[in-house]
């Protein structure tokens, strides 16, 4: 897969192609995602829609740099959504995206478009846009599994250095100064591009407070869609109804 630098980070990318003259899906992965982890789910909503798709590893994720400060700060999908993503885009010369993020790529790419970036449209799959205690007991659950289970060796398939993209994300979001983390005024009322927002009824890590308050506060329009029998993830959870719901709202942008 070829490689481009942005933020002073070389970053792993794939392109799927589409049908000439349609915008760019961008997909966003989550806290502990990658490429690879996506699956088929991203070539499927391109299939759906005819659009390309640009999927990427993050800085710290897959097959990109690894983690090279002891600790990521707790602004560090500020620092994605402000810095990095604009370079990436940039770079490959994409130009007013839609933007499709899960958890941790939902917030940031929900924070790039609050700042003001040209985005066509942006799909937010159970974004975090503050913390609730529920998010942070999950996550010290997830680190004891971590360390009491072949976690490490599973998301050893898919990241260089699986330790450093599991503490990387888990520390940053369990640091005391990280409760206070929260994009609902500075950053929410500048998307004005429409928002498609998605999230399971089971989704461990936020309850749906996190899709009212979306509501609440863009001042482009907004749809919620709350999925039955469905976790943290409903492209995997539920991919054939968040596939087709992404597909219907795409077709609305065009």
């Amino acid at each position: 897969m070829p490689h481009l630098k942005a933020a002073g980070r070389s970053l792993n990318y794939e392109w799927i192609e589409g049908e000439p003259g349609k915008p760019a899906l961008v997909f966003l992965h989550e806290g502990l995602g990658s490429i690879r982890q996506w699956r088929d789910f991203p070539a499927k909503v391109c299939a759906a829609t005819g659009c390309p798709g640009l999927v990427y590893d993050r800085y710290g994720y897959g097959q990109s740099d690894v983690l090279a400060e002891p600790r990521r700060t707790v602004r560090f999908m500020h620092d994605e959504g402000l810095t990095s993503l604009p370079e990436f885009l940039s770079a490959l010369k994409v130009k007013d995206p839609i933007l499709v993020g899960h958890s941790d790529g939902a917030s940031i790419a929900l924070i790039h478009a609050g700042a003001g970036h040209a985005v066509r449209g942006v799909v937010a799959m159970a974004p975090h846009v503050f913390i609730e205690p529920v998010c942070l007991t999950s996550i010290a659950k997830a680190t004891t599994t971590f360390e009491t289970t072949d976690l490490p060796a599973r998301l050893g398939r898919y990241h260089k250095d699986a330790r450093k993209t599991f503490y990387g994300w888990a520390d940053v979001w369990l640091d005391p100064e990280f409760k206070g983390w929260d994009i609902r005024s500075e950053y929410l009322p500048g998307v004005r591009c429409p928002v498609l927002a998605i999230q399971g009824h089971d989704d461990e890590y936020g309850t749906m407070e996190q899709l009212e308050e979306i509501k609440r506060r863009v001042s482009g329009p907004c749809e919620l869609v709350k999925l039955e029998n469905c976790g943290h993830s409903p492209f995997r959870d539920q991919q054939e109804k968040t596939v087709g719901e992404i597909t219907r709202f795409i077709r609305q942008l065009r």
